[in-house]
């Protein structure tokens, strides 16, 4: 045995018996397989979703190359989880690496008290990135808040530790950016601290930008506080577009005027907020439930984790319908996050090539001292001094058989008690002050040992000033220097910025400056991201040129740097190897460039130099989990294995205990007969490979990156070995056969393209550059396998749709009863620009349709994208109704299908059809921003109804219908009430009419009253928000109520000011320019709203001729507009 091993195996015994001398329990570290009721979540959607401009918590939604998860079958039934727990005297916590690796629960075990939220039923709702989402526990946003992953299994690991600590390792590939994250939830004897060790690191050559949040839920009532450090006295809302002041909240925030309203306590959110401290001096941050005497404590270090935020849904009816929407019987929460080099959302800061970050977080209960003033790992403090009378707690984190209590009044002493305290017994004491006290000269201290556990004296804050919003930036050519369009540019790509895009800024600059490094440097880079390789190479050229003029030694080599990634990418190993090295002159990027020329050292089967090299990149930056891996290689390909063993260890320790590559080298050490001669099935890699295939591709693309294709094949012929049919994705597959090929073995090339073309092509979605080679290699090798240019296509569409839409072309010919690649196609016709892409995109999405209705039954995702379509075409009602009812079976498998098939039905009529369509679902609604407007849908055909029964003199059923179109039941998730005035208005002013016909006079005139006051501050509401439409139809009918009452004054001027400003909004829809889909279907809405407001101005004022004419214009430019419709069928 090794010197060092038994110096641990010593130090261990050493500990352990320390550990049971302090008489503390030994941590129980076990796992167990629960029921959880749980509302079902189906299959992901088995089509790619590209990116076409959608947001989620302030930055770019990218789905792809994730399958997205919305499939929400709001049933309940009972499915089991594997929880792992970690428990001492004091803690009870589970985690559950099945949802995403989240914290599941932790319990005080010292009075039973859930400092973090446990959910009791398993509820998803379509609030993460990709979808599924749920409440409770602690969520890791890592590297965007609400991350994909965050509802579907991750790796775990357990270790037991020398000091007798016990810790779950979580973690994974995210496979938007190919980082890595793990969290290690770690527990020690004696203490209730959960210390969560975080590593984040970027395993690709580029650089990527991170946000990093633990999103920690509480249970919430009436008697919970919010504490921000006591030195905080501003807080901000997301990208800092807001401030107001804390705790007492004095100027508008978040569409609230805060009038002097203590914002800390839960009870005064009336409406959902969100509120990020503006304190970067203090580690702690915390909430308290007064009524329970128990709260939450996180301590981090502020300098590394300065985010300190909550989130509330609020206490309305829509925070009311997410509570239920979340949890069946836990109540509401709110979060307390936590953010790592962040503290904002969006906020991403940069992760360099191959670097990484390892930092804490830590959270504990607390409980009986009032709240908190200060806190550390150790000890918690309250000190509050009031009239004649300072109030002291302490709270410690392990016990204490001996401590001090001292507090000061100056330099008088008030009291010194020696104590005895822990986490189930904390200190708290009454001490008279004199009347008059200077509560600031009041100072309590825990002094353990001579030293002081914590200490706290009331802080004095100077007024300050409100700190700067952040305004959206000014257009390229408003902005005043080249370096602020530089800078503009590279933050939004930084923070992944959904409305704007960096190149317009850049290329602003070489209009002005053609030779700009920065400007060509950012440019190369985000060509270079997207696999445009001679694009990104003129533009590094461009910048090098500049940066060596007269034989310049460049003090900045990045764009050398990146010239030699875009010249391996290309194969020109020579060429990229010259430029890593003149990258290796600079500090900043040795580390990266020399992991490049061990890389290509590698692929010349020089393995000793590329182990000097690899050695250079480690000197540079001892966290790169590559460098570690491809020097364990070459050390097993020189036969050092013992050397190997340890660089796998001690990466394993410094770096990522999950890492999927640290696995699949030690198998390839043990089965290059280092240590026997036999073949060994490692189940921790096998059962990886099995249920994260992504991991298998992404160390297929890092071994052909080196050239260990053998390493490679040997790897994947195990995983396929091993794998259940149909299991494993076909880019394994072809990477396979590329390596075979590659090693000169052409029948193993065929056999395994052969495999490859005949696996499922439903979620076949490709995530790495790497694979543009393997799969333009196969589409060579065969000409006839119409998967390879399809799964190109998907890889390719976000990054060179022109390419990716000629792919899918191939592959729709070679296969033309694939449903999916003409679907690919029609999204990708239907976002060029231009009239004949319209119908080229309706004509492949029609046969999306018709080649899965000759198998069997459409998708309905299909159905409702090509209802889109034809929508945006300006295709008949008639046209689109019969495409749905003809597929009702699948429509209604959708909710976005479904609320087509209801909202047609109750344009033609069938509004009886549409309400028990309604009626007997549970919908599911996006919480940024649904598609769905289920309570419009709702109200529409309850109206149409009304109408119709009010015609038919069928008063008090029309009475019903007017009414339940005012409120919404619970299965359509759309709050209590509509958010439109203009709806409540119409419909109160339709329910007196309807009054009136039924001899109510005195209740006819108490509604139009109420149609006929003035309209009220609007908010956002029908249609996505459309607030001309509100104020409209608003005044429309508080014209027409206040006719009703005979108060004509002043009546014709609303409907003349009605049509003058729907003219003028007429107008300026039609000299916009239509150049983009998303343009033209605004431009399209907006000029029909306007129409339909003309149309109810003349028509308020007698002029049928012309309402009629506008209403007609409206039905023209939308078809399906059922307000005009209605109104004109009124006539």
């Amino acid at each position: 045995m090794k010197l060092r091993s038994i110096l641990i195996l010593i130090a261990s015994a050493y500990l352990l018996t320390a550990v049971r001398a302090s008489g503390a329990e030994p941590v129980k570290l076990y796992e167990e397989l629960t029921k959880i009721p749980t509302y079902l979540a189906g299959p992901p959607d088995p089509n790619p979703m590209f990116y076409f401009g959608s947001q989620s918590q302030g930055a770019e939604q990218r789905i792809y190359p994730y399958p997205l998860y919305d499939n929400l079958t709001n049933k309940k039934g009972e499915q089991t989880y594997r929880l792992i727990y970690l428990e001492n005297e004091y803690v009870k916590i589970a985690i559950a690496p099945e949802i995403g690796g989240r914290l599941f629960s932790a319990v005080d075990k010292t009075n039973n008290y859930d400092y973090v939220y446990r959910q009791h039923v398993i509820k998803p709702a379509l609030i993460g990135l990709v979808g599924a989402w749920i409440s409770g526990g602690i969520e890791w946003n890592i590297p965007h808040h609400h991350r994909a992953s965050t509802f579907v299994p991750v790796q775990h690991r357990t270790t037991e530790n020398p000091d007798g600590s016990k810790t779950v390792w979580v973690g994974e590939l995210e496979i938007r950016h190919r980082m890595r994250w793990a969290i290690g939830y770690t527990l020690r004897p004696g203490s209730n601290v959960l210390e969560c060790s975080v590593r984040i690191l970027n395993r690709t050559p580029l650089a990527n930008s991170m946000l990093c949040f633990a999103n920690v839920a509480v249970n919430a009532n009436d008697h919970y506080q919010i504490i921000f450090p006591p030195s905080t006295q501003w807080v901000t809302h997301h990208s800092k577009r807001e401030f107001t002041t804390w705790p007492i909240a004095t100027k508008p925030y978040g569409g609230v005027d805060w009038d002097g309203i203590d914002v800390s306590w839960y009870k005064n959110h009336q409406s959902a907020t969100s509120m990020f401290a503006w304190n970067y001096s203090d580690d702690f941050f915390a909430g308290y439930d007064h009524g329970r005497q128990a709260g939450t404590m996180s301590v981090a270090d502020h300098h590394i984790v300065p985010g300190k935020k909550f989130w509330t849904w609020g206490n309305n009816s829509r925070g009311k319908m997410w509570d239920n929407i979340l949890t069946d019987d836990d109540g509401p929460y709110i979060e307390l996050m936590v953010g790592a080099y962040s503290d904002n959302q969006p906020d991403y800061s940069y992760l360099q090539p191959y670097a990484a970050r390892s930092f804490e977080m830590h959270w504990y209960p607390f409980r009986d001292i009032g709240g908190v003033k200060k806190a550390n790992l150790d000890a918690a403090v309250n000190l509050e001094v009031t009239k004649g009378a300072a109030h002291v707690g302490f709270y410690t984190t392990a016990a204490r058989s001996e401590a001090t209590v001292r507090v000061t009044l100056g330099d008088k002493p008030l009291l010194e008690e020696v104590i005895a305290i822990t986490p189930a017994k904390p200190y708290t004491n009454l001490i008279p002050v004199p009347d008059g006290t200077d509560p600031h000269s009041v100072r309590a201290a825990l002094i353990v040992d001579g030293k002081e556990l914590i200490a706290y004296s009331p802080i004095k804050l100077a007024p300050t000033t409100m700190p700067a919003i952040v305004k959206a930036p000014p257009a390229p050519s408003e902005i005043g220097s080249d370096e602020e369009r530089y800078l503009t540019g590279l933050r939004i790509d930084q923070f992944h910025d959904p409305e704007r895009e960096p190149e317009p800024y850049w290329n602003e600059i070489l209009t002005r400056d053609p030779g700009n490094i920065q400007a060509h440097t950012g440019l190369g880079r985000l060509d270079l991201r997207r696999a445009r390789y001679a694009d990104a190479e003129k533009h590094f050229q461009a910048a090098i040129s500049r940066l060596t003029a007269r034989y310049t030694t460049p003090k900045d080599v990045e764009p050398l740097y990146y010239l030699g990634v875009t010249l391996k990418a290309q194969g020109r190993l020579d060429e990229a190897f010259d430029a890593f090295y003149k990258a290796t002159w600079s500090q900043e990027w040795k580390a990266p460039a020399y992991y490049a020329l061990a890389e290509i050292a590698s692929i010349r089967g020089d393995y000793a130099a590329a182990l000097d090299l690899v050695n250079h990149s480690l000197d540079a930056n001892a966290l790169n989990v590559n460098a570690y891996s491809l020097k364990a290689a070459m050390l097993r390909h020189l036969r050092r294995f013992h050397e190997a063993d340890e660089t796998l260890a001690l990466a394993a320790r410094k770096t990522d205990p999950l890492d999927v590559r640290l696995m699949a080298e030690r198998w390839l050490m043990l089965n290059q007969n280092a240590f026997g001669n036999r073949r060994l099935y490692p189940d921790e890699l096998l059962s990886t490979f099995a249920a994260h295939p992504a991991t298998a591709q992404e160390i297929a693309a890092e071994l052909a990156n080196a050239g260990l294709w053998k390493d490679a094949t040997d790897l994947l012929g195990v995983a396929i070995e091993q794998a259940a049919p149909n299991r494993l994705p076909a880019l394994i597959y072809y990477y396979a056969a590329d390596f075979y090929e590659k090693q000169g073995d052409a029948d193993a090339a065929a056999k395994h393209r052969q495999f490859a073309e005949q696996q499922p092509a439903q979620y076949g979605f490709p995530f790495q550059a790497e694979a543009i080679p393997v799969l333009r290699r196969a589409m060579e090798a065969n000409p006839k396998d119409a998967r390879a240019p399809y799964y190109l296509g998907n890889l390719l569409f976000d990054w060179q749709p022109a390419e990716a839409t000629r792919l899918w072309e191939i592959a729709a010919s070679l296969d033309p009863k694939f449903p999916i690649v003409w679907r690919n196609l029609a999204q990708a016709y239907a976002h060029e620009p231009g009239e004949p892409s319209r119908g080229k995109a309706i004509e492949a999405m029609e046969k999306a349709v018709a080649v899965a209705v000759a198998v069997g039954e459409p998708d309905p995702m299909h159905l409702s994208e090509l209802d889109q379509l034809y929508e945006a075409a300006g295709a008949p009602v008639e046209k689109r109704l019969e495409m749905l009812e003809r597929h009702q079976s699948g429509a209604l498998k959708k909710d976005e299908a479904r609320l087509k098939l209801i909202d047609l039905k109750t344009f033609v009529g069938k509004s009886d059809e549409s309400i028990a369509l309604l009626s007997e679902r549970t919908f599911s609604i996006w919480e940024t921003g649904s598609k769905l407007n289920t309570g419009e849908s709702w109200a529409d055909a309850h109206f149409c109804q009304g109408l119709k029964r009010l015609d038919a003199k069928q008063y008090a059923e029309a009475l019903l219908d007017f009414e339940a179109a005012r409120k919404f039941p619970e299965n359509l998730r759309a709050g209590e009430r509509s958010t439109s005035p203009a709806r409540e208005r119409e419909l109160v002013y339709w329910i007196g009419c309807t009054q009136e016909a039924m001899g109510n006079a005195e209740a006819a005139t108490q509604s139009w009253k109420t149609a006929a006051a003035e309209p009220t501050t609007v908010p956002g509401g029908r249609r996505g928000g459309n607030s001309a439409l509100i104020r409209g139809v608003q005044q429309y009918y508080r014209g027409l109520a206040s006719q009703k009452l005979g108060q004509t004054d002043g009546v014709s001027a609303i409907f003349e000011e009605l049509v003058k400003s729907a003219d003028a909004a007429v107008a300026a829809a039609a000299t916009q320019p239509t150049t983009a889909p998303a343009d033209r279907q605004s431009i399209r809405t907006r000029s029909a709203t306007a129409h339909y407001l003309a149309g109810l101005g003349h028509l308020g004022l007698g002029d049928k001729d012309k309402a009629r004419a506008a209403l007609t214009a409206a039905l023209e430019v939308s078809p399906d507009h059922l307000a005009a419709k209605v109104a004109l069928s009124r006539l």
